[in-house]
């Protein structure tokens, strides 16, 4: 099991003997010089609760041309991404930390990510390509040759992984309402004391790139392959709607399914247990007793910066009031609205 955060720290305070780093130091000579040198620099990782390392991510600002590879880069502002590694456990920590890396290429305002990376390595490279990296060129190491890979996130494809965490509104828009104790298991923000406020911190084992949302609200069976949702958090028990309820965060619909869908129970768990929220006794439950069942496939690709409560959404948006909050559509000027108030760059927002 993991430690619930993924944590920043110092290369100084990060222990290279620990197992995790065997594997790094055998396939790259200078890893522990590498590694001393970097003493004062931060890497992201995970812990299991023995405080074993079982994820480690190194990412860096580069400005100008990056000559060491072949073709060179041209001219630009990349966020290079110098070592990654996931030790898998089918608990989709890569994507948690590939979705590390865009939150960080978000705040920057950076357009381009590039990786280097063994080309053994075809698990993460697969993972890495799904999400829109391409391989660009080769680089050359005392350790071998090494592939590498691209991410120009301003290159729209218009398919929803591939342009992620790009939100292309060409199709419809919508807010759909999630009770508290479910979005906060299922986008459970928190901002790291030592970390940019603007990047998030993904506090939960399933909280993925991808999501997997059930419902039974009326309408929300017509949703389609890209289209932009904006999620409302229903109001808590400590207030009223007017100040409790709060826009969070911007996804794009991946797939919907309708019950039918399915052709039986195991065939609904094996689709929505390593996406969803639910825990295995809830879907059980949901599938055998709701006559109408809906699942929602989605990108988390924004959470807002700046949360919108109900007030602003009507005041300041131009939402009405007296509507029903589960699931209703918006147009797409009130959905860069509410991207532009939450303090989301309008450049990720396109059409």
């Amino acid at each position: 099991m993991f430690k619930k955060n993924i944590e920043i720290n110092k290369f100084k305070n990060i222990n290279i003997n620990d197992p995790f780093f065997d594997s790094l130091k055998n396939s790259c000579q200078e890893f522990e010089n590498w590694f001393a040198k970097k003493s004062d620099d931060e890497a992201y990782l995970m812990k299991d609760e023995e405080g074993l390392i079982q994820a480690f991510l190194y990412i860096k600002e580069e400005k100008g041309e990056v000559g060491d590879v072949k073709p060179p880069l041209p001219k630009d502002q990349y966020l290079k991404v110098g070592t990654f590694k996931i030790n898998p456990h089918g608990t989709k920590l890569g994507e948690r930390f590939i979705k590390k890396i865009f939150d960080n290429a978000l705040s920057k305002g950076i357009k381009k990510i590039y990786v280097t990376i063994f080309p053994d390595h075809q698990e993460l490279i697969q993972l890495l390509e799904k999400f829109g990296f391409e391989k660009y060129g080769h680089k050359k190491t005392k350790n071998g040759v090494e592939d590498v890979l691209l991410k120009q996130i301003d290159k729209i494809s218009n398919e929803v992984e591939l342009d992620y965490p790009i939100i292309n509104l060409n199709r419809k828009q919508y807010l759909i309402g999630i009770y508290p104790a479910y979005h906060t298991r299922l986008f459970p923000d928190s901002i790291l004391h030592n970390e940019d406020a603007k990047i998030i911190d993904d506090v939960s084992h399933t909280n993925s790139i991808q999501k997997i949302y059930i419902c039974r609200m009326k309408n929300v069976e017509y949703l389609k392959r890209g289209d932009a949702l904006v999620i409302y958090r229903t109001k808590d028990e400590k207030g009223s709607a007017w100040y409790r309820s709060v826009a969070t965060s911007l996804c794009v619909v991946q797939e919907v399914k309708n019950k039918h869908e399915f052709d039986s129970l195991d065939h609904f768990l094996e689709y929505c247990l390593p996406l969803s929220v639910f825990s295995e006794q809830e879907l059980k439950e949901y599938y055998k007793t709701w006559g109408k069942l809906v699942t929602i496939k989605m990108t988390y690709n924004a959470a807002l910066h700046n949360r919108i409560i109900m007030k602003q959404l009507v005041e300041k948006i131009g939402l009405n009031k007296d509507d029903y909050w589960g699931f209703r559509s918006i147009t797409e000027d009130q959905f860069r609205h509410i991207a532009k108030l939450g303090g989301v760059d309008e450049s990720f927002i396109v059409n």
